[in-house]
């Protein structure tokens, strides 16, 4: 790794549906940013087309909590039931020697944790859905999950939303195309280009 190269992190979270993973994916094209995806590791199956080390690192329950008695995660959490989600210390490691700055798509309490862990380093925006009702119309259009998975992903968004005033920034996502311009604008002014 470069001895000059600081990277910064931008951490994007917010509740499923609320449209963070497209405009993640929207400022990864975003060349003169530099960015690099922090792939986060996960217990559960994929879905639909995923892929392992592109979407997730599909690590099984036990490994997982291997790694968590290892100390290889710079955060990681129960989302539900024996699901874990985290961002293996790896992943950071890697991008930074690519001299790039890492992006992270990650719950709300993961994306504190790293801001917490790096506050120099991290921007961390909050992407808000228009409505919890929003929501569940958006969660119901991707058909990836059952009525009660959805029921506990909308019971989670209330407490995620409360979550919101300890981000540096808020993206209020009503239009996709003017949180896209926001979201560049913030990661822009952070880099100072």
């Amino acid at each position: 790794m470069s001895k000059h190269f600081k990277g910064k992190l931008f951490v994007f979270s917010a509740p499923s549906g609320s449209g963070k993973t497209t405009i993640v994916r929207h400022l990864l094209k975003q060349e003169r940013f530099n960015l690099a995806f922090s792939v986060s590791a996960t217990s559960r199956d994929p879905r639909g087309f995923e892929k392992n080390g592109e979407d997730y690192y599909f690590i099984d329950l036990k490994d997982f909590k291997s790694k968590i008695k290892g100390d290889e995660f710079l955060e990681w959490e129960e989302v539900y039931r024996d699901n874990f989600y985290g961002t293996l210390k790896t992943e950071i490691t890697r991008i930074w020697a690519l001299e790039k700055h890492v992006i992270f798509d990650i719950d709300v309490v993961g994306g504190l944790r790293i801001k917490k862990k790096y506050p120099l380093e991290t921007l961390a925006v909050f992407v808000k859905p228009p409505s919890v009702d929003e929501l569940k119309i958006r969660l119901k259009k991707r058909k990836t999950e059952s009525e009660e998975k959805i029921n506990m992903r909308i019971a989670k968004a209330s407490v995620e939303l409360a979550t919101a005033p300890q981000f540096d920034k808020i993206i209020k996502n009503y239009d996709l195309e003017v949180a896209f311009k926001e979201a560049e604008d913030l990661i822009g002014a952070y880099l100072g280009l």
